[in-house]
Parts: structure tokens; C-alpha cells; sequence
């Protein structure tokens, strides 16, 4: 009886119930110490029983030895009373008990013990063979598992242990135990018994496993959604070569399998157009091949500087360049000069291997647009409709006519957040092709040569004045102020024209 008590104050990890007999398999740890709780109650109760047994033989000593024997009897039959109710609580836990002494030897396994473990007692060498007897293995090997690793022999050494990673063989199947071994120290702290309770934990062995199963599935079926996701992305960004994503974007897409025939919305944009002067003639002199390899390596060059500034080009005609910017006016005019300089760079690089250098005009409107899908049920094509671009193209034209490399409209002018922030001029108001209304255009020459620029800002107070008077039709006193313009910068075509067109304007004046 005295083990019995040990074992149920000390084993704080243990299994219980009451008689009755358990259908639960598998019972859980917190079950368990609700069980062995209870149980530690009716054993107190059976020691304070016992206790005062104990007392009362005590104080009469004295009498007979009769009465004497007979609460000898009655102490003794209290005690076995106890070591009974206790072995039908071990016997009617669903879980296995096995129990060593100090020395290693046998004292006690209960019936659901033996059944786990397919013997009916503990041999006498359990310690020194326990693995061995009951086919006690390495989960999922044929591998002994070690007699020293054991949490009943464990135990023995004064350690706490748990185990979930043994299987006991059988001949028929193998069963998966968890194994928890307590030591149960005497009143000097020195180890008394070995105490073991284990269960069997197939459906949860099998849960894991079928876990396992799943989490791996998952992940396989992961690697493929991510490798077709790898594989949509890598379609995009090929599409997004012919397609700009910015387009799909602005149409409410993010993928081209979205896009549908028709698809159109209306935005407040700055459209640019860039063309090489003179390409026809240049390209004579070089071979189809040669032509493919300027045009790249000119286009490769240019882009950057449009999608660093929150642009994106529309498409690519010929040796030209069509882009459109949707947040600021601003974004258009620095790309704009962006490119410019990059050309001086590319055109340094090209001289010294025996190239000429080349010009380019850029021509930059901003108003509404329409962004859309066209064309038929075979072939598509993403574009831009709106009388907008057609007049950024038209201004793109007019930088040949008067000899500058940078034009915008008075629309562009005015979306700029601040225009001073730039070196701006007028240069004239035309009529161009398919419009009634005239349009004012303004060079933007922050990227001309350093001398070239210095001069155009020295005489830019000038030049406006003089402009003004052409406006009021006072071309003697304009065409002077123009000739001054010159005199500082000879190159300024701008003012060469105006005076010619000041000379002009007199005559005919005179004339009439």
C-alpha cells in the first residue's frame, strides 16, 4: 500500500479514473491528472483512516491483548481494504502502468500495461532486456530502441522523461506508444520505484502522418501555382514589351489575357512625340542591318529617360517615338530634356568612331484622350485617339521649321506646377494641319549648349519684348530688337526668322 500512496501523490504526469470501466482509446493529459486527482483524495481519505487507527492502538496499548489484536486486524484489513479500491482504479485505467522497484525488479503492470505490451508479467531482467522482451523499436526502423533511453529506466536515475518515438512489435501489427516515466523518491529523496504510464497513440500517429500528407500536398500544389504564376508574370512581361503595363493599368487591367476588343477609357494626359531629323537620308548610307542596329541602340538609349520620369511609350513608328505621361505636364517637359541631353552623350560616343552626329525634335501637347483597344478578332492593337495627339505631332514637325529641338503647346504651359522652373521662350502662333484655331508653341531650351543656352537667357528679356511688338505690329522696332538677339547669338534661328519676317511685314506695309 505504501507504493500504491507514493505513486499517486508523485506521478504528476499519470492516468485516471474512477471504477467504472473508460470506453475512451485515448485519454488526454489533462483527463488524466482529473483522475489521478481523485484518486489522491480517497487515498488521503484511506491514510487519515489508517492514521487514526494507528492513534487509537496507540492509547490502548494498556488493555488486553485481545483488543489489541483486534485493531490489528481491523488496521490491517483498512490498509488491504485501500490497496484493493487502489489496484481496481490502476486496473480500470485505459492506460498501460508499469511499475520497478530500486533495483530494476518487477512490481507491478496493470491489465491494459500487459495488453500494450503483449506479455503478462514483467520479466526479472526487465531493466537489463526491456527492449529486447517486448520488441520495443525505433519508430518506423527495425532499431532496438535503448534500454538506457527508456523513461522507466530513466526513471531509475532519478529523471522525468517522455517519449512518443516507440513501437512495440507484435506479430500481427505494430503499435505506436507515448511513454511517460516518473521517479518516485522515499522519504531520505532516494529513488523507490519506477513508475510508467503509456498509451497508445495509432490515430494520432495516423493524424500526423495524414498532416504530413496534407501540408506536403499544400506545398506541392504551392510549387505549381507559383510556377504558374512565375509563368503568367513571365507572360505579361513579354506581353508588357508590346503592351505597356501602364496601358493595361490605365484600363483597369493587370494581366493582357484581360483585355477585351473595345475596351476604352478617357484620361488627362501629356502626349510626346520624338523624331530623328532627316532619318530618310541617313539611313541610305546604311545597310538594313545597320539601320536595325542605330534604331536600337537610339530607342535603348531614349527609354529611360521617359519611364524615370512616369512615362511609358505608347509605340514605336519607324525611327519615332510616341509616349504618354499621366500624372504631370512636368513629367514630359523633363523627359523631354532628358532625352536631349542623353543625345549629346550618344552623339559624343558616335563621332569619336567615325559617326556624324544626329538631331532629334520632340513636340509635346497635354489635354484629354481616349485610351483603347482596335482593330479586329484576329489582331489588336492598343492606341490613342484624340485631337491631342495629333497636335503633339504636328508641333513635333514644327521644330524643323524653326530650328529647335524642344516645342510644347500653351496647354502644356499652363499644367506645368511651375513654368519658371524651366528656360522658356514663345516662338510663334500657327495654324497647323487640321486645326481652325491658332496654337501657341514655346521652345524649352534647358538642354541646348551651355553657350548656346547662357545667350538665349542673356537675351530672353529682349527677345520677349521684341516679340510683343511683333504681336502689336511694330516690326521696325521688333526687327531691331532681333538684330541685337543676333548679334549675341548668331545661331538663333528663332530670331532670324522673326527678323526676316519683321522686314517682310514692312515692306508689305509699304506697299499697300
Amino acid at each position: 500500500m505504501t507504493f500504491m500512496v507514493q505513486a499517486v501523490e508523485h506521478f504528476s504526469v499519470s492516468r485516471g479514473a474512477d471504477s467504472r470501466i473508460m470506453v475512451e482509446k485515448q485519454l488526454s493529459r489533462e483527463q488524466l491528472l482529473l483522475e489521478i486527482d481523485r484518486l489522491r483524495q480517497q487515498v488521503e481519505d484511506l491514510k487519515e483512516e489508517k492514521a487514526d487507527l494507528e492513534i487509537l492502538l496507540e492509547t490502548t496499548a494498556e488493555h488486553s491483548d485481545t483488543i489489541e489484536t483486534q485493531l490489528r486486524y481491523r488496521a490491517l484489513e483498512a490498509v488491504r481494504e485501500g490497496e484493493i479500491k487502489l489496484a481496481q482504479f490502476l486496473e480500470a485505467i485505459p492506460v498501460g502502468v508499469a511499475v520497478l522497484d530500486s533495483q530494476g525488479k518487477p512490481y507491478y503492470i496493470n491489465h491494459a500495461g500487459q495488453q500494450l505490451l503483449g506479455q503478462g508479467v514483467l520479466p526479472l531482467n526487465a531493466v537489463e532486456n526491456l527492449s529486447e522482451t517486448y520488441q520495443i523499436y525505433i519508430e518506423g526502423t527495425d532499431t532496438i530502441y535503448p534500454a538506457e533511453k527508456l523513461p522507466l529506466v530513466r526513471a531509475l536515475r532519478g529523471e522525468s522523461a517522455r517519449v512518443d518515438d516507440i513501437e512495440i512489435h507484435q506479430s500481427e501489427r505494430k503499435i505506436p506508444l507515448e511513454i511517460w516515466g516518473r521517479p518516485i523518491f522515499d522519504e531520505r529523496g532516494k529513488v523507490a520505484f519506477a513508475i510508467a504510464v503509456f498509451q497508445e497513440i495509432a490515430e494520432r500517429k495516423q493524424a500526423e502522418e495524414d498532416r504530413h500528407k496534407f501540408i506536403k500536398k499544400l506545398f506541392e500544389l504551392n510549387n505549381v501555382l507559383e510556377k504558374s504564376l512565375d509563368a503568367e508574370s513571365e507572360t505579361t512581361d513579354a506581353y508588357g514589351r508590346f503592351v505597356p503595363h501602364q496601358f493595361l493599368n490605365l484600363l483597369g487591367y493587370e494581366s493582357i489575357i484581360d483585355v477585351n476588343l473595345g475596351d476604352q477609357v478617357q484620361q488627362e494626359m501629356s502626349v510626346m512625340f520624338a523624331d530623328i531629323r532627316d532619318f530618310t537620308k541617313l539611313s541610305e548610307t546604311m545597310t538594313p542591318q545597320e539601320n536595325f542596329n542605330f534604331i536600337n541602340a537610339y530607342l535603348s538609349r531614349m527609354e529611360p529617360a521617359i519611364t524615370s520620369n512616369n512615362g511609358f511609350i505608347d509605340k514605336y513608328i519607324g525611327d519615332a517615338i510616341m509616349a504618354l505621361f499621366s500624372d504631370f505636364a512636368d513629367d514630359a517637359v523633363k523627359s523631354g530634356i532628358a532625352m536631349l541631353n542623353i543625345l549629346t552623350d550618344y552623339n559624343e560616343r558616335r563621332q569619336s568612331v567615325g559617326y556624324i552626329p544626329i538631331k532629334i525634335g520632340i513636340g509635346i501637347n497635354s489635354g484629354s484622350l481616349m485610351l483603347g483597344t482596335v482593330g479586329g478578332k484576329n489582331r489588336m492593337d492598343s492606341t490613342v485617339i484624340s485631337d491631342a495627339v495629333n497636335l503633339a505631332s504636328r508641333i513635333e514637325g514644327l521644330t524643323k521649321d524653326y530650328g529647335v529641338s524642344l516645342l510644347i503647346s500653351q496647354e502644356t504651359l499652363e499644367r506645368l506646377r511651375n513654368p519658371a522652373d524651366y528656360a522658356i521662350r514663345i516662338v510663334d502662333k500657327v495654324q497647323v494641319k487640321g486645326k481652325s484655331q491658332y496654337v501657341t508653341v514655346y521652345e524649352v531650351f534647358d538642354a541646348d549648349p551651355a553657350e548656346i543656352l547662357s545667350a538665349k537667357l542673356a537675351n530672353l528679356a529682349v527677345y520677349t519684348e521684341a516679340m510683343l511688338l511683333c504681336d502689336r505690329k511694330e516690326f521696325r522696332e521688333a526687327g531691331k530688337l532681333f538684330e541685337e538677339c543676333l548679334r549675341t547669338n548668331p545661331s538663333d534661328l528663332v530670331a532670324r526668322i522673326y527678323l526676316k519676317r519683321c522686314r517682310d511685314w514692312r515692306s508689305l506695309l509699304k506697299g499697300i
